[in-house]
């Protein structure tokens, strides 16, 4: 990792974040009674009963094919972003949506990343999130980036990472702080929001492109349903099951439909993508602190948002020193919190040493 500027949120993200929290665990409530299965409806990243039944997060998508972004936010009575459909590359799905929050000083940011692995999925599905953040004076954007069908990793990553430079880039223009920004998501957008975290950082200062010389770097990483790897050996040895043979994996690395993890030569350039996407594989010391929530439902055989890929991703960054605050949506209370939001904004306070 290469060390990051001093990175700090103000107080008003506090707000915001319970917010989201409470979102977060009334998708939990809901999927305490879920039947375990695929196929469901998919909604945001709130949505934990999705997680349960080990699925994709779909957000109502064909698997492997594009949809062409929009910049309406008219689903669940959300107001339409401030800027719509922002190009930061020059393909059509590599746009966001930013909604700005009305400031003197320049706000900070949660970025929000969309699940699906990383196959299907869609910036717009947001607007549950959207108004709690603006409320809080926090500004809130959206990302599109492209899926597996158009390309294997590094695409999607280096998506996101452009993202996060495009808008420190243009931070001036929008009000925005560039040293406080947060990203979040759930299942893909949740290892997309690690990566961005623990991956070193991408600037280039001596690029020509002034875009490319902004960090790529974030303050903190709020994941939900994440898996903190994928490796299919690794998530073999931590997740019981058949989840390191997901199908979203072999898209992410490139292999064939009918490729075994178990019996195939794995070729080099696929080790090589499996080793950078990480997110474990990538964690040092000076990466940024965590806080973690899983799914009670997800603690099935086989499920690719198992509570173990948070657990194990726990002990990992204990172990050299890195916080990280791991719960299951069935915990609380515990440790003198009544709930995930009280728990959430702890941490947030003691890691950035904001005022009670």
């Amino acid at each position: 990792m290469t060390a990051r500027n001093g990175m700090n949120l103000v107080p008003a993200l506090l707000l915001a974040l319970a917010a989201c929290s409470l979102l977060l665990a009334a998708g939990a409530r809901a999927e305490d009674g879920a039947k375990e299965g695929d196929g469901a409806a998919k909604t945001d990243q709130t949505n934990a009963g999705d997680a349960a039944k080990g699925g994709d997060e779909e957000d109502g998508e064909t698997l492997g094919r594009q949809r062409r972004p929009r910049g309406d936010a008219g689903r669940r009575g959300a107001r339409a972003p401030d800027v719509a459909n922002e190009h930061y590359g020059a393909h059509e799905a590599q746009v966001f949506d930013l909604w700005l929050a009305k400031s003197d000083k320049p706000t900070p940011l949660v970025v929000y990343i969309h699940g699906g692995g990383f196959r299907s999925g869609t910036k717009n599905n947001v607007p549950n999130l959207v108004g709690p953040f603006l409320a809080a004076g926090i500004s809130f954007a959206s990302i599109e980036y492209r899926l597996t069908g158009i390309g294997p990793y590094p695409m999607q990553h280096h998506d996101c990472a452009r993202a996060i430079q495009h808008l420190r880039a243009h931070a001036a223009k929008w009000n925005l702080g560039k040293t406080r920004i947060a990203s979040t998501g759930s299942s893909a957008g949740a290892g997309l929001s690690l990566w961005l975290g623990f991956h070193d950082d991408l600037a280039d200062p001596k690029a020509e492109d002034p875009v490319a010389r902004e960090s790529t770097r974030i303050a903190c990483a709020l994941p939900t349903n994440a898996q903190c790897t994928y490796d299919p050996k690794v998530i073999k040895e931590i997740v019981p099951g058949n989840a390191y043979n997901h199908p979203a994996l072999r898209g992410l690395f490139g292999v064939a439909p009918n490729f075994n993890w178990d019996k195939d030569p794995i070729p080099d350039v696929v080790a090589k993508r499996i080793a950078d996407c990480g997110p474990l594989s990538l964690l040092t010391k000076d990466d940024c602190p965590v806080y973690i929530q899983n799914s009670n439902g997800a603690a099935t055989d086989g499920n690719i948002h198992h509570p173990n890929f948070g657990k194990h991703l726990k002990k990992e960054m204990d172990k050299i020193g890195v916080e990280c605050v791991q719960r299951q949506t069935g915990d609380y209370p515990v440790d003198g919190f009544q709930s995930p939001n009280d728990e959430m904004l702890a941490f947030i306070k003691k890691h950035l040493k904001m005022e009670k």
